[in-house]
């Protein structure tokens, strides 16, 4: 046990429902993109400094509005079911609820923030639950609530990305912060629409039929999972790492010639290369933002993906050339995706995060938007669980995104890789070639 897991302690766990009852007849279904992101979990940690109105929260202040976010959001509090005859999968919203995690930490805040043991610091602070083997009772969601000696605040939030991607679990936790704080005008956002209220559910819910399988498009890879465990296979320990990059580190890399997303994903790239040394051609996903959700989407996968194969080593591709090429890819293979799904009729088991190398642009997600009565978290911890071997790359806002004049002061990237290569991706980058800290 690590000596963040033996500082945290006293784990009392509760679960939470909606308001009103849904009905164990109510399905909601999940479309292909879900179903591509099933074997992925989100993680995040909002860390709140100590203060008269975050230390004087309740479990019950921060339970209570709870009941009317999930009457907005209530798949979060459903279980995962399967259709009959070889359908997919779909959630059964009978309102079993999401789980609640309370616990204390022995350390400061400030010291927490600030320990040498920082790859790894934030698991300890927000569940690492996985889908399965019994998916009849396995939450979809768990929130934690720690907190810290002298004060201050962890909420940790754990998501099944089937559920959705970044931005709708982002949006969905923001708007429990805005009931929280008392904004009324949150409960006027249309429900998702339900799309069963018959009985026979799982006679009701199939996969389309088609041919049978097709290859799958680049930026996925068809894997085979362990029964019922939604989790996928590894060969090699995954671990994560924070890194910090500024404006300024970012211009003497030729940064002001590209955005900062496209500078930072070839500086990665082209680090890793140096350290796996292959010979063969590589290739790597890019995940931006897809379009917005309508009304009736709030919870939704939307990414446009666009895969770059190059003919040699990203190594011995400039740099600059290397981020416009990332620049100017940005087709969306969302479509092609989906219709091999189509194709497939039994139940699909892919991995989209690193299944190449895997860069996703977070820079638009609203990590900094959850609000506690007026208290903004001072830091946080993101990360994506289930990544394959290949290993991906986050690209997060800072605590200080912007100056005065609303220009970007610096980027947070957050990387999952297996955990040998990290050492060595720190020591190439702090080199002098890149001189990253």
């Amino acid at each position: 046990m690590s000596s963040d897991q033996q500082a945290v302690t006293g784990h009392r766990f509760s679960s939470v429902v909606p308001g009103d009852v849904t009905g164990g007849a109510v399905v909601h279904e999940l479309a292909g993109m879900d179903l591509i992101m099933k074997l992925h979990y989100l993680r995040a940690v909002y860390y709140f400094a100590p203060s008269e109105v975050v230390d004087g929260l309740a479990i019950m202040d921060l339970k209570k509005p709870m009941f009317p976010w999930l009457n907005l959001y209530y798949p979060l509090a459903g279980r995962i079911r399967r259709a009959a005859q070889g359908g997919w999968p779909f959630i059964k919203c009978n309102d079993c609820g999401l789980r609640i995690v309370e616990a204390s930490c022995g350390r400061t805040l400030d010291e927490w923030l600030h320990a040498e043991e920082e790859t790894s610091r934030w698991r300890s602070l927000v569940p690492d639950k996985v889908l399965g083997p019994e998916l009849h009772f396995s939450p979809l969601v768990y929130i934690q609530f720690t907190r810290f000696k002298h004060g201050g605040m962890a909420i940790g939030y754990s998501w099944a990305h089937v559920l959705g991607d970044p931005a709708s679990a982002t949006n969905s936790i923001n708007l429990w912060g805005e009931l929280l704080s008392g904004n009324p005008q949150t409960l006027t956002l249309p429900l998702i629409e339900p799309q069963n209220n018959g009985e026979n559910t799982e006679e009701l819910v199939k996969a389309p039929q088609g041919p049978g399988p097709a290859p799958a498009p680049a930026p996925i890879k068809q894997v085979e999972i362990a029964e019922d465990v939604w989790l996928p296979p590894t060969a090699r320990k995954m671990a994560t790492h924070c890194f910090r990059i500024t404006e300024t580190e970012l211009k003497k890399l030729h940064g002001e010639q590209v955005p900062p997303f496209e500078m930072i994903s070839a500086l990665f790239w082209q680090c890793l290369a140096r350290i796996r040394s292959r010979k063969e051609p590589e290739l790597a996903t890019i995940c931006r933002a897809g379009t917005p959700a309508k009304n009736n989407e709030i919870l939704h996968n939307k990414f446009r993906t666009s895969t770059i194969k190059l003919d040699s080593s990203a190594a011995s591709v400039g740099l600059l050339e290397l981020a416009t090429r990332i620049l100017k890819q940005d087709m969306d293979e969302l479509g092609a995706v989906e219709a091999l799904l189509d194709r497939n009729s039994g139940e699909p088991d892919f991995l989209l995060y690193g299944a190449n190398l895997t860069f996703v642009d977070m820079g638009g997600i609203n990590l900094y938007g959850l609000e506690l009565k007026g208290q903004r978290p001072v830091q946080v911890d993101y990360s994506v669980d289930g990544v394959g071997e290949e290993g991906a790359i986050l690209v997060l806002q800072s605590p200080q995104t912007t100056d005065l004049s609303g220009s970007a002061q610096e980027r947070s990237v957050m990387v999952i890789l297996p955990e040998d290569e990290i050492p060595s991706l720190c020591r190439v980058l702090s080199s002098d070639d890149f001189g990253i800290a």
